[in-house]
C-alpha cells in the first residue's frame, strides 16, 4: 500500500521537475540577454544561478525518470542513486558558476558602473513570476532530488526580490555599487547552501547512518522482542536520502520451531515499520553458533 503511495509521489515529482525545467531554461536565456543589456552583474549572477538550476532540473528530470527503472543484475537495487549523482553534478556546476560571477562582480566594487534600473525592474518582476511558478509546482516534494531543486528555485525567487529592491533604489539614488554588492552577497549565500547540500549528498554516498534513524533506539526495540538474546552487526544506510536500508544479525535465545521463527520475523518487521525503513535484511543466528562476521573480523586482525 505505502509503496504505491510513494511511487505516485515520485511520479509527480518527476513531472513537476520537467515543467520547472522548461520554465527555467526559457527564462535563463531571457536573463542572460537582459543582464548584458541592463549592464547589471546582479542579473548576470542570477542568470548563472538559473543556468545551474536549469542544468540541475534537466539532470533531475532525466535521472528521476531513470531512477524509476526496474532493478537489473548489474544494479540489483535499481538505479535509485542516480538522483544523488544529479545532485552532485548540479552542486559542482553551481560552485563553478558562482566563482565565475564573483570574479566579474568583485572588481566592480571598486569601479561600479550604473546599470539600467528600469530594465532591471521589468526583468525582476518576470523573474519572480517565472521562478514562483516553478516553486509552486514542486511544493511538498518528497525526494532528495526534488527538495534540492525546490530549494534552488526558492532562492531564485528571493534573489529576484532583492534585484527588484536594488533596481527601485537605483531609480532614486545614484549608488551603482549596490548592483555588484548584491551580486557578491547573493553568490556567497548560494555557495554556502550548495556546499551544505553537497556535504549531505556525500554523506549518503559514504553510507552514513541516515539522520532520521536512531540506531540505538532501533537496537533497543529489537532487543525487547520475545526470543531475542542479542543483536549485532546492525547497519543502516540510505539509497537516496529517502529510501533507507537496515541489516542486522539477530541471535535467538533458543532453537526455533517454524512457527516461532515466523512469529519472530513478524515481530522484527513490525518494529521496522515504526521507522522510515524501506528495506530490511535480518540474519537469524543461535547463541552457540559462531557469527560469520565476527569470525572474519578476527581473521583480519
Amino acid at each position: 500500500m505505502s509503496h504505491d503511495h510513494h511511487h505516485h509521489h515520485h511520479h509527480d515529482d518527476v513531472a513537476n521537475i520537467k515543467v520547472a525545467f522548461f520554465l527555467n531554461l526559457a527564462f535563463t536565456l531571457i536573463e542572460i540577454v537582459g543582464g548584458v543589456l541592463t549592464n547589471s552583474v546582479a542579473i548576470l549572477s542570477d542568470a548563472v544561478h538559473d543556468l545551474g538550476d536549469s542544468l540541475s532540473l534537466g539532470l533531475s528530470w532525466w535521472f528521476g525518470n531513470k531512477a524509476k527503472a526496474q532493478p537489473t543484475p548489474r544494479f540489483s537495487y535499481g538505479p535509485k542513486r542516480l538522483s544523488l549523482l544529479a545532485a552532485l553534478i548540479n552542486a559542482l556546476v553551481l560552485i563553478t558558476g558562482s566563482v565565475l560571477v564573483l570574479s566579474e562582480a568583485i572588481p566592480r566594487l571598486w569601479a561600479p558602473q550604473m546599470p539600467h534600473a528600469q530594465g532591471m525592474i521589468w526583468l525582476a518582476i518576470l523573474g519572480i513570476a517565472a521562478n514562483g511558478a516553478a516553486v509552486f509546482r514542486l511544493k511538498g516534494a518528497k525526494t532528495q532530488n526534488a527538495k534540492v531543486v525546490s530549494l534552488h528555485l526558492l532562492e531564485d525567487v528571493l534573489g529576484w526580490v532583492m534585484v527588484l529592491a536594488v533596481a527601485i533604489a537605483l531609480l532614486f539614488v545614484d549608488w551603482p555599487i549596490l548592483d555588484p554588492l548584491l551580486s557578491v552577497c547573493y553568490m556567497l549565500f548560494i555557495l554556502y547552501n550548495v556546499i551544505k547540500n553537497l556535504w549531505n549528498t556525500l554523506l549518503i554516498f559514504l553510507q552514513a547512518t541516515p539522520d532520521d534513524l536512531d540506531l540505538k533506539v532501533i537496537e533497543e526495540e529489537l532487543r525487547q522482542v520475545n526470543g531475542v538474546a542479542d543483536i549485532h552487526q546492525l547497519h543502516a544506510w540510505s539509497f537516496d536520502g529517502e529510501s533507507h536500508v537496515l541489516t542486522a544479525h539477530v541471535v535467538a535465545d533458543r532453537q526455533l520451531s517454524p512457527d516461532n521463527y515466523a512469529a519472530l520475523k513478524v515481530a522484527l518487521a513490525e518494529i521496522c515499520q515504526r521507522h522510515p525503513i524501506s528495506h530490511t535484511t535480518f540474519e537469524i543466528e543461535y547463541v552457540d553458533e559462531s557469527c560469520r562476521m565476527a569470525h572474519r573480523h578476527e581473521h583480519s586482525h
